[in-house]
């Protein structure tokens, strides 16, 4: 790793806030073992002790950050020897640090000393970032302090619950992470969504495009398989129940993803006319708050998205052996289930 430089004179006129050398000029860090398979933003977060996140995705968003004299995502997985530019970070920006993440455990599906899989509640984010302070993995170093080592192989959308992998030790990481490049983790969803879904229909491939809107937050929409700007994208759907209330319909599906695109599964099915129940971004607006309320289905009010990771299959890191890890759907989940069925 490049050496570290000294920290510059802090002028008297300023706040005496101590910093480390790290944030002082420009660094350029080549990868080594121990920070290879991280994420971008991860390795930021170690390298510039005390920057507040939204600092730190503030910089990479604007192209200031570079990997390979590119610019990259905050989710781009860092490999040996890569060279990463790290901007310098000015005192005033970094004076009010992030308040430390509350200590958090999870329900527990498996663990042992390679990996944890969690089962992850809706409306909470893997990590922070973008607005948010914290996430799953924040509040898991929190709870457990002794841990060397615990990083995400994977994530979740914030309001998506259900199986998420946590590496305890870097061999793992790397493993597993190459399971889901290579596509030997096998994922499969439950959503609900509106409408009947015809049992024909099996396969969506549509290419998607991410994008930001004017206030900054991120969005992806279907494109032509053609266009420039999109990338292929492969849903796989399977009917698990119909169901009608009045004159409303819904059904719950099993879906898997053949590649792992931000919103695929949401996307998809919004673009085939079935957008998933609770889904504030791509959904029913409409319907949404008509279950928020209880007043569509009585005797139930539903507030979040319905998609659930609810199986993931994959080879273990070490013995190589599959595991089959299972979430059931949470009690609000199963609850409106029940009730329309």
């Amino acid at each position: 790793m490049a050496s570290r430089i000294p920290v510059k004179p802090v002028k008297p006129a300023e706040p005496a806030v101590e910093m480390p050398p790290a944030a002082a000029s420009v660094q350029r860090v080549t990868i080594d073992e121990g920070s290879e398979g991280q994420r971008l933003d991860n390795f930021l977060i170690k390298i510039l002790k005390g920057a507040p996140k939204t600092l730190i995705y503030r910089i990479i968003r604007s192209g200031e950050v570079r990997v390979n004299k590119a610019r990259a995502s905050a989710d781009t997985r860092l490999s040996l020897g890569d060279e990463v530019r790290v901007p310098p970070v000015r005192l005033s920006e970094s004076a009010n640090a992030d308040p430390p993440a509350p200590a958090r455990e999870f329900p527990i599906l498996f663990e042992d000393e390679h990996l944890i899989a969690l089962n992850k509640p809706a409306g909470v984010a893997v990590h922070g970032g973008s607005g948010v302070s914290f996430g799953v993995i924040e509040q898991l170093r929190q709870a457990r302090p002794q841990a060397k080592f615990l990083e995400l192989v994977h994530r979740l959308d914030k309001e998506t619950s259900g199986v998420l992998l946590i590496a305890k030790k870097r061999s793992a990481l790397v493993a597993l992470q190459d399971c889901f490049r290579h596509r030997t983790a096998h994922k499969t969803y439950a959503a609900l969504v509106i409408g009947h879904w015809p049992a024909a229909r099996k396969v969506v491939d549509v290419a998607l495009h991410k994008f930001l809107t004017a206030e900054g937050e991120r969005r992806v929409k279907a494109v032509a398989e053609d266009a420039d700007e999109g990338r292929r994208s492969i849903t796989l759907v399977k009917v698990a129940q119909l169901f009608e209330r009045g004159a409303q319909r819904f059904s719950l599906l099993d879906v898997t993803i053949k590649t792992g695109r931000t919103h695929q599964i949401r996307v998809h099915l919004a673009h085939e006319g079935h957008p998933i129940v609770g889904d504030e971004k791509y959904g029913d607006f409409a319907l949404n708050k008509s279950l928020a309320r209880g007043a569509l289905v009585e005797g139930i009010k539903f507030d979040r998205m319905f998609l659930h990771a609810r199986e993931l299959r994959l080879p273990h890191p070490v013995t190589g052996e599959e595991i089959s890890l299972m979430a059931p759907l949470p009690p609000e989940c199963r609850g409106l289930v029940d009730h329309l069925g």
